[in-house]
């Protein structure tokens, strides 16, 4: 069995850069290599406790919304999907991006976006202007989503599991935190929905301000290994046609699947709940502890993972929890809800795992930005139809009996294409010439 090191080791890694060249926080900032690290893991966790609560803020209050938006549940279920749209769409630029301007740079302007979307939304009073603004943050989410296992495995190479822990743990504790007291912190501000989804506007600007020490100046953006010695010159090149590697495609087929499940869960989950008799309150606090259970179990699973050969026994898995609380859901919704909810947020776990693939399966920087956008473009692509779906479903069907079938059936394609994504390879190895 091959060590963690092992499993993300490899040549020295590049997204077009210059090995020579020192790294933007030397340069530009003067800093430690110990406040270096400090702030890039300050700036990672901020990040990521940014990267659901544009849509999880939005799930408890989605009946609010939609009133005084007069909002359809069609339209409703488009807006539930805008998430993978954006992140299909926008996500493919980041490594261009991160090329010109340099990761953190791209992460710093997209959490900037994000605070003003958040900002903005609930104020324009139109159900378009509402998913325009939603779109400008979820923009800025897309570029930081693809860049995150980037950054990783270019200034943590020996630590991958352990640091997509900590940002998969983060990114769940502000999944959880926003589904939980968003109404509540609503209801604090005098009952206005608008001033209740405002507020997450000022967690995205606090992240903003780690990654200001690394922007650049002036002069092209090159960024250079931290583990690779100065004056090493050139390194890996760009990993050749992803699309034609199978663990590529299997592994995005099942970041669509898997994500198209969650964005059903974000979105749905509580108007479940409140149709089967919950209050508002309990429904948001429900939908927390669905993305509480990921929050430890987020940092276990990407260590975990990372220590095996392969993951396809995890996969197989979580997608048995997934099909436990969807029964549960539709025989028993009120008399088990908090037993379905913490079953869920298991299941729900498939996200940092589905990142922690990505770092392992490709031996590089360049190769793991390259698959990242891949996978999370087409994947996110994919799961756009999964939420409109199960709105329209809803909305015709007068229930949820046949939503939640759809969605359980969904799960059957995800954990078998999980189950080849999770095997042991690379994609460099498989688009090598023979």
């Amino acid at each position: 069995m091959r060590s963690e090191e092992d499993q993300v080791s490899g040549p020295a890694d590049r997204i077009g850069v210059d090995a020579s060249s020192p790294l933007p926080g030397h340069r530009d900032t003067a800093l430690s290599p110990k406040w270096r690290d400090r702030l890039l893991v300050a700036g990672l966790v901020l990040t990521a406790c940014n990267l659901r609560p544009a849509v999880t803020s939005l799930g408890p209050l989605l009946e609010e919304v939609r009133q005084g938006l007069h909002m359809s549940a069609a339209v409703a279920g488009v807006l539930t999907s805008v998430p993978a749209l954006c992140f299909s769409v926008f996500g493919v630029a980041a490594p261009r991006l991160a090329r010109r301007l340099g990761p953190a740079s791209v992460v710093a302007l997209g959490m900037a976006a994000v605070a003003l979307g958040l900002i903005v939304r609930p104020w324009i009073g139109s159900a378009a202007g509402f998913l325009t603004a939603s779109a400008l943050a979820l923009v800025g989410i897309a570029l930081s989503n693809v860049l995150m296992p980037v950054i990783v495995k270019r200034y943590f190479p020996d630590r991958v599991g352990a640091m997509t822990g900590l940002y998969s743990m983060a990114l769940s504790l502000g999944t959880a935190v926003a589904a939980g007291v968003s109404v509540p912190v609503t209801s604090a501000l005098g009952g206005d929905w608008r001033l209740g989804l405002a507020v997450w506007g000022a967690l995205a600007v606090a992240a903003v301000l780690p990654w200001l020490p690394f922007l650049r100046k002036s002069g092209p953006a090159t960024i250079s290994d931290p583990h690779q010695p100065a004056g090493a010159g050139t390194a890996d090149h760009a990993v050749p046609r992803v699309s034609r590697s199978r663990t590529a495609w299997a592994l995005a087929v099942f970041m669509g699947l898997q994500s198209a499940g969650a964005y059903i869960t974000m979105g749905w989950l509580p108007q479940i709940y409140r149709d089967a008799g919950l209050p508002a309150g309990t429904a948001g606090l429900l939908l927390a502890i669905t993305m509480a259970v990921g929050v430890p179990l987020a940092f276990v699973i990407p260590r975990m993972a990372a220590r095996r050969p392969h993951q396809s026994p995890v996969v197989l898995i979580l997608g048995v929890a997934g099909l436990i609380g969807y029964a549960g859901l539709y025989f028993a919704p009120v008399g088990g809800a908090w037993a379905w909810a913490l079953i869920l947020g298991v299941a729900n776990c498939t996200f940092p795992l589905a990142l922690t693939m990505v770092s392992l399966r490709a031996r590089t920087s360049t190769g793991v930005a390259q698959l990242s956008a891949f996978a999370q473009s087409v994947g996110y692509l994919l799961a756009i139809p999964g939420p409109i779906l199960i709105g329209t479903l809803y909305e015709h069907s007068g229930g949820w009996g046949l939503p939640i079938a759809v969605m359980s059936a969904l799960l059957l394609p995800q954990m078998a294409v999980g189950y080849l994504a999770g095997r042991d390879r690379v994609v460099e190895d498989e688009l090598a010439p023979r």
